[in-house]
């Protein structure tokens, strides 16, 4: 294992026990004592990603334009998928950059839309049994910003964007451009089932392949307003391989989880880690992004004046807010918005009156 896979485990074994410490509440009423552990705020522990993602979303309500989104999904072809989990970090963004100037391009482009449209990228790398499959899901805007700055350019065909097809051979191609320039720079690395790779015929070849093969993208139809965009965002920004409530079973024997559509399978439990651990993301990587009006040059310049002229070209959408930073929620609130629980009340006398201690870390035996 790397030293990321190693932090990850220990966090994840560590997370909400007392090896992180915590606190203690004590209700003042009935002398009820409540332990509280801390969690480890790893972004790859499945305990730790449901306020992590409230926190993100509330961030960027202000941002969602009040039009329909598509969702469009581009995959990594199964004949780079080793070279990719080799060189995680170069592929990662090799796949940003090429699905996010290709979707660019084409809202560009008079013949589909001639506007700038607002991206958000979301990389996945698991298939639903926690198999190596890097993609990305990109939520776009239906319509965009007109080069001048002075309209809203809306799809002339509702319920499509740009042709899938198209879409997909000028992802192709820029992404196989970039890996060759990669490769000749120097900085892809070949180990294991991808050192026959090192030599320039064998490389050669590959890429060969992977141009006469169709590359497929997938685009979902579009969704409707900015409440579907939140809700539809939040399933898949904070989502990481596998989550608590899919897992069905558990000995020395074996991992039984669910699949898809209730189906299930079970592996070995060093398999089971094994699979898991594949997907631990390179240090420091950004696995969301946000490209054309919703880049983070453009929230307060063209993305403010998109929303300003949807409210004028239509009375009835609320005039995009005042910028402003996005008010501090406290993890009791929120805890208490999304489930109901309140954390500042005793759980046996319902009683506000609470003091709080801490608890130090629990120490490892010497």
């Amino acid at each position: 294992m790397t030293a990321q896979q190693r932090r990850v485990m220990r966090d994840i074994v560590q997370c909400r026990t007392a090896a992180l410490g915590g606190h203690v509440d004590i209700c003042l009423a009935c002398g009820e004592e409540t332990p509280s552990y801390n969690s480890c705020r790893n972004r790859h522990c499945p305990k730790c990603q449901s306020l992590a993602q409230a926190r993100w979303i509330a961030a960027r309500k202000n941002r969602i334009l009040p039009v329909p989104h598509f969702h469009v999904v581009f995959t990594l072809p199964r004949a780079l998928r080793q070279l990719a989990h080799r060189n995680r970090s170069t592929i990662f963004e090799l796949l940003f950059h090429a699905a996010a100037s290709t979707l660019l391009s084409f809202g560009d482009d008079r013949r589909w839309l001639g506007a700038r449209v607002g991206i958000t990228a979301v990389l996945h790398t698991w298939t639903r049994d926690l198999r190596f499959h890097p993609h990305l899901h990109c939520i776009v805007t239906a319509g965009g910003l007109a080069h001048g700055g002075e309209r809203w350019v809306a799809p002339p065909r509702p319920g499509f964007l740009f042709p899938v097809r198209a879409l997909g051979e000028v992802f192709r191609t820029r992404f196989l451009d970039g890996l060759q320039a990669a490769y000749d720079k120097g900085v892809l690395h070949f180990q294991g089932s991808c050192a026959a790779l090192a030599d320039p015929a064998r490389f050669r070849k590959l890429l060969e392949r992977s141009y006469r093969r169709r590359w497929h993208v997938y685009a979902k139809r579009p969704f409707g307003g900015a409440g579907h965009v939140m809700e539809y965002l939040g399933r898949y920004t904070h989502r990481v391989g596998i989550s608590n409530h899919r897992l069905v079973h558990h000995d020395e024997r074996g991992v039984r989880f669910l699949t898809r559509d209730g189906a299930t399978t079970t592996v070995a439990p060093d398999e089971f880690i094994r699979r898991f651990l594949m997907h631990v993301l390179p240090p420091g990587f950004v696995k969301i992004r946000h490209y054309g009006l919703l880049a983070p040059g453009n929230v307060n310049t063209q993305l403010a004046t998109a929303a300003a002229l949807l409210h004028d070209g239509n009375p009835s959408v609320p005039p995009p807010p005042p910028a402003s930073p996005p008010a501090v929620i406290t993890s009791e609130a929120l805890l208490c918005a999304l489930t109901g629980i309140d954390l500042r009340r005793c759980p046996r006398c319902r009683s506000l009156a609470r003091i709080r201690r801490p608890l130090q870390p629990a120490r490892a035996p010497p």
